[in-house]
């Protein structure tokens, strides 16, 4: 074997590996960005600009650290405001919508629907009875939409 081919292949490695943290130190700008900024018109290619990617990039590499898209992501919070905002009951689905950042009340009901199970009015309805009396952090903890891959890991564990 010739002289330094080893520390070579140490180097590359541990130069993929000092990328790969970058990488999720990105990730986890978006993640927090999303989180901070959810009722914000945001979209992937903003996103992606803000931490020096590409868009396609940014979705991969999220969707492989996170298990969903950006998109997917930015929906569930605004989702899971939402479903606070609906449990304090003063305000109607439409505010709600745009409260959390969301342009089309269409698109906002389709995606509340898959998330909790029910639409947004609905839910409105069933948590001013279900929730009267909780504390609204414990209610907003046994609230919470699953994501998918909580979904995928629930239907796995025996019962």
């Amino acid at each position: 074997m010739p002289r330094g081919t080893i520390s070579h292949v140490t180097s590359r490695s541990d130069s993929a590996q000092a990328q790969h943290l970058r990488d999720l130190a990105r990730l986890r700008r978006v993640r927090d960005r999303i989180d901070r900024e959810y009722a914000q018109p945001l979209n992937v290619e903003a996103l992606a600009c803000g931490v020096n990617m590409s868009a396609g990039h940014l979705s991969r590499q999220f969707r492989l650290a996170y298990g969903e898209s950006p998109y997917a992501y930015l929906m569930t919070r605004r989702i899971e405001r939402a479903m606070a905002l609906l449990r304090r009951g003063d305000m109607s689905v439409t505010e709600v919508c745009f409260a959390v950042g969301c342009a089309s009340l269409g698109t906002f009901s389709t995606r509340f629907t898959e998330l909790v199970g029910v639409p947004p009015s609905t839910y409105r309805r069933q948590a001013a009875r279900a929730m009267a009396g909780i504390p609204s952090c414990v209610a907003q903890q046994v609230s919470r939409p699953l994501r998918h891959r909580e979904a995928r890991l629930l239907e796995l564990q025996p019962v």
